[in-house]
């Protein structure tokens, strides 16, 4: 029996709130075992005065916990997943994907109630490039702004004008009981999501199949095939999130759709593709979604894009 369980997981409240829930649920399947939060500064957290995509390199929000898990420091680590990076160390995986939250990016805004309101040559914040490009692409006439930092800070610096809007994570506000700053929720239509965006990941020890099998009842398997897909789409591109391209899967009776896209950095070149395929081959439908738009520009526009991020 496992007498003490230690939860790794990023010291931001939304991190934390997001790990307390899990923390919770693990209490309720083992009454009889003390659950412990660990808080660990990531690399992501640390430099806050950078965009993303100048940091460079891959894991930026999970390495650090990582290496805690594998030194033992650790026993299981939460994580939003769209910060987890295709390939993981050595000896871990992610174990349980819970039930996926709320996928869409959310339009935040104390004046208008939707993109569409914005007068021309609106300041809009955010750090992600695959949301400057999506934004820019349907209205090119905005100003695009870097915006760091967690939640709260984020909303502080809307309210207190720097912004005329701002976009973020659906999933972030609702966990967080902010519902009501959500000026609207962007249809995957025009802002398709970050690969992952809404869902939780556990990672374990590949060693650890007792504490795995222990956690089964909160692994989500629609939620699970949905995130895999995209990750296949996001590991045949060789992508992060410091690179405009996105992914969105949605199961329909056993058949899975999966959306993909990369755009230039401007917004000014746009690819976007949905294939079908059933839920077995989840793995072989990410990879060939990801080959097609390659072959179609994606592969140049990519090129492209490290290329900047690098000068």
């Amino acid at each position: 029996m496992i007498q003490r369980l230690r939860i790794g997981t990023r010291a931001s409240q939304l991190a934390l709130t997001q790990s307390q829930w899990v923390r919770d649920r693990v209490q309720a399947l083992l009454p009889n075992t003390e659950v412990e939060l660990v808080r660990i500064s990531t690399k992501g957290d640390r430099i806050l005065d950078v965009p993303l995509a100048k940091i460079g390199g891959k894991g930026l929000f999970v390495k650090e916990i990582e290496e805690a898990l594998l030194a033992g420091e650790i026993d299981m680590a939460v994580h939003s997943m769209k910060d987890v990076p295709t390939v993981l160390p050595k000896g871990l995986h992610i174990g349980i994907v819970p039930q996926r939250e709320e996928a869409r990016d959310a339009f935040v805004s104390n004046r208008y109630r939707n993109l569409a309101e914005l007068p021309a040559g609106a300041v809009v914040g955010t750090s992600s490039l695959r949301r400057k490009a999506q934004l820019l692409a349907l209205r090119p006439d905005l100003q695009m702004r870097d915006l760091r930092g967690n939640v709260g800070t984020r909303l502080d610096k809307l309210d207190r004008g720097d912004f005329d809007a701002i976009i973020l994570a659906g999933a972030g506000l609702k966990r967080l009981h902010l519902h009501a700053r959500i000026s609207t929720l962007l249809a995957p239509e025009q802002m398709l999501p970050a690969i992952g965006q809404g869902a939780l990941g556990i990672e374990l020890r590949q060693s650890d199949s007792m504490l795995l099998a222990q956690m089964q009842p909160l692994h989500h398997p629609e939620s699970a095939v949905a995130v895999l897909a995209e990750r296949a789409y996001l590991a045949r591109l060789e992508g992060g999130c410091q690179v405009p391209i996105g992914a969105y899967a949605t199961l329909s009776e056993n058949r899975l759709s999966l959306t993909g896209l990369i755009a230039s950095i401007d917004g000014t070149t746009l690819l976007r593709q949905t294939r079908f395929a059933p839920l077995a081959e989840a793995d072989k439908l990410g990879f060939e979604l990801a080959e097609e738009l390659l072959g179609r520009g994606g592969k140049a526009i990519l090129e492209a894009v490290y290329q900047a991020s690098l000068s």
